[in-house]
């Protein structure tokens, strides 16, 4: 298990269960002995939890506790009176690897037979590592946080506005017609402004930045069952970009856990409204760009980091065309890196090539995309999702 901390986001925080950033982990009631169950999230008082002392709270003064101090595997978690004690019932810690541990015990929260349905209760289960385990913090979409990581620049309550001056930091994917970008906040490299970045988008009214006009010069949108894509080329020194900057990788962990940028949030409506993306990743130079947001089982996997030397096309295989422009539905791209059961790491010769991209259909032509404001999405975006296996567990190998 890796070792001990709180959460990385600051202030009263989402628990969402790592298969389903939809649900969160909700207090029935605001009394003694009420039951720990997921709820479709809704950013009620019952879903805001905040780590303090070594324990986990809601409602100001309740904990949440071990039923009866059990340590039994399936023993059902409740809230009671915060101890002035330190009651080790009421003892637990975020790791760096997203479980929540009952302090000196070896259990990890568990979401209970993996059932996403609302009103599951959550239990305690040895540690395993296994994806029940996992558990994301967060926010809810209409109700950010002014800053939501230490030493962060900007805001993630970015109001309703637009402003070629703005510092906002929350992003949203949701078609090549609507998609943010990060991009330095003065003309810059991205290796060397990647903790500051700021979104520029193509909607205005988000508080952000909004792209100028002939910034993009082909976009492609994507859809798959497990991720949103968008990819693409154009003029991105007109978005602060250094003239000729190679560029560089962005993504929500960085070196010490907070994101590159630091406090950088992502949403989107693609698999249900405002949904939090806990696992992206995206890269931009002066003249290309692609951003992946994944949800699931297989997030962190699909929108792996760690290859943030090899640029987009390695990292994501898809059309990157100057003069298309599109939305369209696609099958997941295989895993960067991965290769039947194998795993290459970066620096090790020789670097095998980049999947082929896969394949996609539905797809729309737009005439182009420029800035326009943002609407209330709508009860369908026009994308069906497709079922489709998920990938075996890789194993190292050198190449």
């Amino acid at each position: 298990m890796v070792s001990a901390q709180v959460p990385n986001y600051r202030g009263e925080v989402l628990i969402e269960p790592g298969i389903n950033s939809g649900k969160c982990m909700t207090a029935s009631s605001n009394s003694d002995g009420a039951t720990v169950t997921i709820q479709s999230c809704t950013g009620a008082t019952s879903q805001k939890w905040s780590f303090s002392g070594g324990s986990v709270t809601v409602f100001g003064d309740k904990c949440l506790d071990v039923t009866d101090g059990s340590t039994a595997d399936g023993v059902k978690l409740q809230i009671w009176t915060c101890s002035t004690n330190n009651n080790p019932n009421q003892q637990f810690y975020y790791t760096g690897d997203y479980h929540l541990a009952w302090t000196d015990h070896g259990k990890c929260m568990d979401l209970t037979d993996g059932n996403q349905s609302d009103g599951n209760r959550i239990q305690l289960w040895s540690c395993s590592g296994g994806i029940n385990q996992i558990w994301n913090t967060g926010y809810y979409y209409t109700d950010l946080p002014t800053t939501s990581e230490d030493g962060q620049s900007g805001t993630n309550n970015c109001g309703t506005g637009s402003s070629k001056k703005s510092q906002c930091q929350t992003a949203w994917i949701n078609s090549a017609e609507d998609f943010c970008l990060w991009a330095p906040p003065t003309v810059d490299s991205i290796g060397n402004s990647e903790r500051l970045e700021v979104a520029y988008c193509t909607k205005s009214g988000r508080g952000a930045r909004t792209m100028p006009d002939g910034t993009l010069q082909g976009v492609h949108f994507v859809k798959t069952p497990d991720y949103v894509q968008v990819t693409g080329v154009g003029d991105f020194t007109k978005i602060n970009v250094a003239a000729g900057d190679a560029g560089g990788e962005l993504d929500p962990h960085g070196a010490d856990g907070n994101g590159n940028p630091i406090g950088g949030l992502v949403y989107g409506n693609s698999f249900g409204t405002g949904q939090q993306y806990h696992e992206w990743t995206s890269f931009i130079s002066s003249n290309e760009f692609c951003f992946r947001a994944c949800v699931g089982a297989q997030a962190a996997t699909l929108c792996q980091h760690i290859y943030d030397v090899m640029g987009c096309y390695w990292n994501m295989p898809a059309n990157y065309d100057s003069g298309v422009f599109e939305n369209c539905d696609g099958d997941d791209d295989l895993p960067m890196g991965v290769y039947g059961t194998s795993t290459w790491y970066q620096g090790v010769s020789p670097t095998p090539a980049a999947h082929p991209a896969a394949s996609s259909s539905n797809c729309v032509p737009l005439a182009t995309v420029s800035v326009t404001p943002a609407r209330k999405r709508r009860s369908s975006n026009g994308f069906e999702k497709v079922a489709r296996a998920a990938f075996a567990e890789p194993t190292p190998i050198m190449f």
